[in-house]
């Protein structure tokens, strides 16, 4: 089971009954005064059918256990992506811990009563731990535990959130994190409704670090023209923790930066006429036609299609059809006399366009791995930079050339 990220907030002091949103990580771990020693626990394999992120703090005199803390979050039912968690305290009498509490979320009774046995250098848990009406049997071996130092060194509470980037080479424009608080979360996503922008799906799920630090990250994707906005609107919001920029589509070697003032109307970039100087470089080095090109409202995205016939077996006259995606915003948020271009790999897929009965095409032969290397780009990314008069980004150096 892997070490827990966020994992546990307060856990000397907790009652079950304690909100989220109070209970805080230790600074640091400090030797507690008279001997007491806390130890932890952060895989009890098995429990919950392997599905639980478990958290065990055991206070200790010596060898002896004199308080313990049992955390557990998990999978409301099987296969479901939302989590419920609780916190029980548990009391000790020689070698059995036992507790009673309720979840947090749905409210549940919750009775634990195991048996910890050492076997050498590890652990041996048994028992049974009951939900509501559902009962766990725990059968545990081998069992490692942890110093406080090692448990908080494995900790992390980055989130990729940058509120303020001098420019964007590490954070991307059109990408932004909100942390909020849990109980805010839901009033703050349904203000998003009918917003010009997209919420990342895999973001609404409620991790179990999520539950155990009250926070969430929701990942939004908007045009850059209206990112800086959004992140002030974000922060103005009840709950919210931080807002800023994330990573997202720019992948600086697909980068390039010149001057603005050609691509302007006023103060907005003058997209058509950026679309159409990408349309036609590609259609050059891609050696294809032009057949369409559309920005999304929301991200701010540029997909351009171009199409060239199929040299795989040209008797047969197959089209392919190449599609690229493209962002543009300024280098960096605020004012800036410079913009940022980046384009994605190429796309292509083949069909029969031709008149009467079609041939149909299946891509990549049955049991083919995916994920394999990106296509050809045939210079595409160098043309733009000769036709803009734009710099590429040194990746040894890290900055512009």
């Amino acid at each position: 089971m892997r070490a827990l990220v966020l994992c546990l907030f307060g856990l000397v002091t907790a009652s079950p009954d304690l909100a989220l949103a109070q209970m805080k990580l230790p600074s640091k771990a400090a030797p507690a005064p008279g001997g007491t020693e806390f130890r932890y626990f952060t895989a009890i394999d098995g429990l919950m059918n392997g599905n639980a992120d478990v958290v065990l703090k055991e206070t200790r005199q010596g060898s002896t256990v004199t308080a313990a803390v049992l955390d557990v979050c998990y999978p409301v039912e099987k296969g479901s992506d939302r989590k419920d968690r609780f916190v029980a305290n548990l009391a000790v009498a020689g070698q059995n811990l036992s507790g009673s509490t309720q979840s947090l979320a749905d409210k549940l009774p919750v009775t634990v009563n195991l048996a910890r046995r050492p076997t050498g250098d590890s652990f041996e848990f048994r028992g049974r731990i009951t939900i509501g009406q559902t009962v766990t049997e725990v059968t545990s071996t081998d069992n490692s535990d942890l110093s406080e130092k090692e448990f908080l060194d494995n900790q992390s509470t980055d989130d990729g959130i940058t509120p303020a980037p001098k420019d964007f080479t590490e954070v991307s424009p059109e990408s932004i994190g909100v942390r909020i608080k849990l109980d805010a979360a839901l009033d703050f996503l349904k203000s998003l409704k009918g917003e010009a922008v997209e919420v990342g799906l895999n973001s609404l799920n409620i991790s179990c670090d999520a539950l155990r630090a009250g926070e969430q990250t929701i990942n939004l994707t908007a045009d850059p023209e209206r990112s800086t906005a959004l992140i002030a609107k974000a922060r103005s919001t009840p709950g919210v923790v931080a807002a800023g920029w994330t990573t997202g589509s720019f992948e600086m070697d697909r980068t390039i930066r010149f001057a603005a003032a050609d691509w302007r109307d006023g103060d907005k970039v003058n997209k058509d006429k950026i679309a159409t100087t990408v349309s036609n470089v590609l259609s050059k080095t891609l050696a294809a036609k032009a057949a369409g090109k559309a920005w999304n409202a929301n991200t701010g995205k540029l997909t351009l299609t171009l199409k060239r016939p199929s040299q795989i077996y040209p008797a047969l006259g197959l089209t392919e059809t190449v599609e690229v995606n493209a962002l543009v915003s300024p280098d960096k948020p605020g004012a800036s006399d410079r913009l940022m271009l980046w384009i994605s790999n190429p796309v292509t897929t083949t069909a029969d366009e031709g008149t009467g009965p079609k041939l149909q095409l299946s891509e990549g032969a049955s049991g083919e791995e995916e994920g394999g290397e990106p296509e050809d780009d045939n210079g595409s990314v160098d043309g733009l930079a000769r036709e803009f008069k734009a710099q590429r980004w040194d990746i040894d150096k890290a900055a512009w050339k």
